[in-house]
């Protein structure tokens, strides 16, 4: 059984790695809605830290974005490598592989880190799978109501199905 310390370093990494695909997904919905720089700003922060809010006001929790900086650095730094990377001058099929890549990615990882935080309070497998699911999809469903869509959720099967998979299998993995 892997020790606490191991266990709380790579759900950081993790988180890390989805805010860094999420934050990057908002940048490019903000760009593609050709929203201002402030817009851009919102919908990438909410898209990163919305999912995790949610999942600690469920779990009566302060989120942890309201004593720690480190998401709001990281946000911060993918945004601005984003933008110096040029990405809101290009469109097409590229601009759409790196979003669908970048919440594919954010997308496990918040599935994964959700799910510990459920695992931590030892609770039931629903539960579990409920706090990965609301962590995941949580932020993306924010994005979406903000710039006017249809949450990505609602209309794309595999999407929440893979949240519920990867939640499920960290629950039976630590049973």
């Amino acid at each position: 059984m892997m020790d606490l310390t191991n266990r709380l370093l790579q759900m950081q990494l993790l988180s890390a790695i989805g805010t860094v695909a999420f934050a990057f997904s908002g940048y490019l919905i903000g760009v593609r809605k050709r929203l201002d720089l402030l817009g851009i700003v919102i919908v990438s922060l909410l898209t990163a830290i919305g999912g995790g809010m949610i999942r600690d006001v469920l779990i009566s929790r302060i989120p942890a974005v309201f004593f720690d900086y480190t998401n709001l650095g990281i946000i911060t730094a993918t945004l601005f490598v984003s933008w110096l990377a040029g990405l809101h001058r290009r469109e097409g099929s590229t601009v759409t592989r790196l979003f669908i890549l970048a919440d594919s990615l954010g997308l496990v990882a918040f599935s994964l880190t959700g799910a510990e935080a459920g695992l931590t309070l030892g609770l039931n497998a629903f539960g579990v799978v409920l706090l990965g699911f609301v962590t995941a999809v949580g932020g993306g469903v924010v994005r979406d109501m903000m710039v006017n869509d249809i949450p990505f959720i609602l209309h794309q099967d595999f999407y929440g199905t893979v949240s519920i998979l990867v939640a499920s299998g960290l629950f039976l993995m630590d049973w």
